[in-house]
């Protein structure tokens, strides 16, 4: 098949369906950490059309997320004037990959929005389904697909705040050291699991 993996700079996913004989590309306005002859630097937007038969598509959470509500309420507005436009643009980016013209569509994304503007979830997956004892909430909006199976399920690990005393999860707890807009922790925090990414290649390959 020739796969879309739409927002994608690690290759994470792509290189698991490369990996299954599949004729698979990442595309992110981002450098590729992986590839360069598998990657389309651009736009995911404007290849749509290319002629996939399938896209697993991550699309950027910032304004989608549950957790960034806090910062839509009216004292933060002088703070960050812009925050409704951007969950709007956020949510038209969202809904057109939902309607690209391509027969199998897998969108990822954290617990959001998504699930009263668009439609409920087809499938909340874990980490720890999949053999990373990870605690991330995962929401997949699938079209033509099943849902995943888990295929390695491991028990959670949690880290505790030597400050605060909370559990976190370890992907959140190593990143905490980065702040505000710096990239890096956007990064890391958006990389797919391996293990996620095989059950896709695997399953839906």
């Amino acid at each position: 098949m020739r796969v879309l993996v739409a927002c994608e700079f690690s290759q994470i996913v792509t290189k698991a369906f490369r990996e299954k004989g599949h004729e698979a590309f990442s595309c992110d306005l981002l450098l590729t950490e992986g590839n360069p002859d598998w990657h389309i630097r651009d736009d995911v937007l404007n290849h749509l059309d290319d002629g996939w038969d399938m896209m697993i598509a991550f699309p950027p959470c910032t304004f989608l997320a549950v957790s960034g509500n806090k910062w839509m309420k009216q004292e933060y507005q002088t703070r960050f004037p812009n925050r409704q436009q951007q969950r709007k643009d956020a949510i038209d980016f969202f809904m057109q990959l939902v309607n690209a013209p391509i027969d199998k569509i897998a969108i990822e994304n954290p617990v959001g929005i998504m699930s009263t503007k668009f439609r409920k979830t087809d499938q909340i997956i874990q980490p720890w389904q999949f053999g990373h004892p990870e605690t991330k909430a995962t929401c997949l909006w699938l079209k033509g697909l099943l849902k995943l199976v888990p295929t390695n399920i491991v028990t959670p690990e949690w880290i505790i705040g030597k400050k605060d005393g909370k559990k976190y999860s370890r992907i959140h707890y190593m990143t905490a050291r980065f702040f505000g807009k710096d990239i890096n922790r956007q990064k890391e925090r958006s990389r797919s699991y391996p293990g996620i990414a095989d059950a896709m290649a695997t399953q839906w390959g």
